[in-house]
């Protein structure tokens, strides 16, 4: 959780103090009491973390169930790369790719979030059995998207991110990344109230990587780094925090890690200091190494609060 400084630093009233302490609600049938996974089935054929890997939804199929079972409380099927660079990709295919994924996943009983910025995606995979929509543009890339999930009444991550993907990683500024971080979403999440989602259903991500820049060197700059030592702000906001690190440029500049593959310690010691200010959700890409790791964690953390 935040620490007191944090806390004051974002306060600004009674209200705020409320969220800050009160207690996440359940989404999509999952306890926020205790840190929960998504684990991240990518059908493109330019993931930055796989290369494409899962690109043919069978094997995105395979991926999503073997996740399942080694415990994912969530998986998230996404059709359309974001990485730094990226270029859009036509919505007829981002469809043709995350909805056979969505609907066999679905009817396996698994609790499905669609990644994507279009409503028309969204649409059809809730449609189609997803549960959860997580949208890296907070809802603002299509304007069709927040009356959409008002209306369907399902949870909504809202991810903070500055620029597009094309461009965004070309020169980042921030006053003060932490706290910029904060009154975007902070913004976003009342234009969410006022179109009719709840608080309740809502999800905040800082977009680590997403218009930021990362260390220089083994240094400990960078917004990255800011913002994930600053995470406990983000609880003043009063909804679930969602964490995505995995395989992130960054640790492979700390570590030394070039290739995405390379990078599962750093991912593991990035989300479990998450965990430790926190954060309620894990998204990774190695999810029965990050189950392994959870489970210690909160064997350490029942030890400690005995």
């Amino acid at each position: 959780m935040a620490t007191v400084a944090e806390a004051e630093a974002v306060a600004g009233g009674p209200a705020r103090l409320a969220r800050l302490a009160s207690l996440r609600a359940p989404l999509c049938g999952i306890a926020m009491d205790r840190p929960a996974i998504m684990g991240v089935v990518n059908v493109t054929p330019d993931s930055f973390s796989d290369g494409g890997d899962l690109a043919d939804p069978t094997a995105a199929i395979a991926q999503g169930r073997a996740f399942g079972e080694a415990g994912a409380d969530i998986i998230d099927v996404g059709g359309e790369s974001t990485r730094p660079g990226s270029d859009p990709v036509d919505p007829e295919v981002e469809l043709m790719r995350v909805l056979p994924v969505v609907r066999a996943l679905a009817a396996d009983g698994l609790a499905v979030s669609i990644d994507s910025r279009r409503a028309s995606v969204m649409a059809a995979a809730l449609d189609a059995g997803a549960a959860l929509v997580n949208d890296v543009s907070a809802l603002t890339f299509d304007p069709e998207s927040l009356s959409l999930v008002a209306a369907r009444a399902v949870p909504v991550v809202l991810m903070h991110s500055q620029g597009d993907p094309k461009s965004m990683q070309d020169e980042p500024h921030y006053e003060c990344a932490p706290l910029d971080v904060f009154d975007y979403l902070e913004a976003r999440i009342e234009a969410c109230i006022q179109a009719g989602i709840s608080r309740d259903h809502i999800i905040v991500d800082p977009g680590i990587g997403f218009g930021k820049s990362a260390p220089s060197g083994k240094s400990h700059g960078g917004h990255n780094m800011e913002i994930l030592q600053r995470l406990g702000l983000l609880h003043g906001l009063g909804c679930a925090l969602l964490l995505g690190v995995s395989r992130k440029s960054f640790i492979g500049r700390l570590g030394g890690a070039a290739e995405p593959k390379q990078r599962l310690p750093g991912s593991l010691a990035a989300g479990l200091a998450g965990l430790d200010k926190g954060v309620q959700i894990l998204r990774v890409h190695d999810v029965a190494e990050t189950a392994q790791a959870l489970a210690v964690w909160q064997a350490l953390a029942a030890d400690l609060s005995s």
